[in-house]
């Protein structure tokens, strides 16, 4: 290996590491606001949503890997035109293509992690994923329902709850429409001031 690879892929390092956290961070926030309302008061123990951060931090491995290798690139490319080591090594006759060596072969080993998390981490971290978030969803049927607001997750049922009780179980003021009709301009409204719901 020459000295300018080594140099190239040596200042790839740092930037690199730092730039695969920060993706990873940016895209774990998104899990972080779309679920964490139904999950924190829900009797959710601490290890058991760092496990499911880690699941998804494990699945959005292929999207943050194309935003690392962008950042870092902007990062050691930009740092070396600042200092004028990109003229320095042009005026020394070397192109850019060679100049860049380094940096795609990280690309291209890169690409390769990507692959490998795509086909064999993603697919079982999602599964496990899912699975631990059902299983929180059915020990507190309730979960997925929000105070208020028509919820159309359950089969030609839309039910709202206008209250629901700190057991995880009871609701108040509940509100059911079904639509298992074949004719869709007809549907029952059930109203009830209050019931129990749970996953059997």
């Amino acid at each position: 290996m020459k000295k300018i690879d080594s140099y190239t892929i040596k200042g790839f390092l740092g930037p690199y590491v730092v730039s695969f956290f920060i993706a990873e961070f940016v895209l774990v926030m998104q899990f972080l606001w779309k679920y964490i309302d139904d999950i924190i008061g829900k009797s959710v123990s601490l290890p058991i949503l760092l496990e499911l951060i880690f699941y998804f931090a494990i699945t959005i491995i292929p999207m943050a890997i194309p935003l690392t290798v962008l950042i870092s690139s902007v990062m050691v490319f930009g740092n070396m035109g600042e200092r004028y080591e990109l003229s320095s090594m042009k005026s020394a006759g070397i192109s850019l293509l060679r100049i860049m060596v380094g940096g795609i072969v990280i690309a291209i080993l890169t690409a390769t992690l990507s692959l490998f998390a795509s086909n064999y981490l993603k697919p079982k971290a999602n599964e496990k994923f899912w699975s631990r978030l059902i299983s929180i969803k059915k020990s507190d049927a309730t979960l997925n329902l929000e105070e208020g607001v028509f919820e159309d997750d359950f089969n030609n049922f839309i039910i709202r709850v206008g209250e629901k009780e700190k057991d995880g179980r009871g609701i108040k003021d509940v509100m059911m429409y079904d639509h298992s009709n074949s004719d869709r301009t007809m549907f029952s409204l059930i109203k009830a001031e209050g019931g129990e719901m749970y996953a059997t």
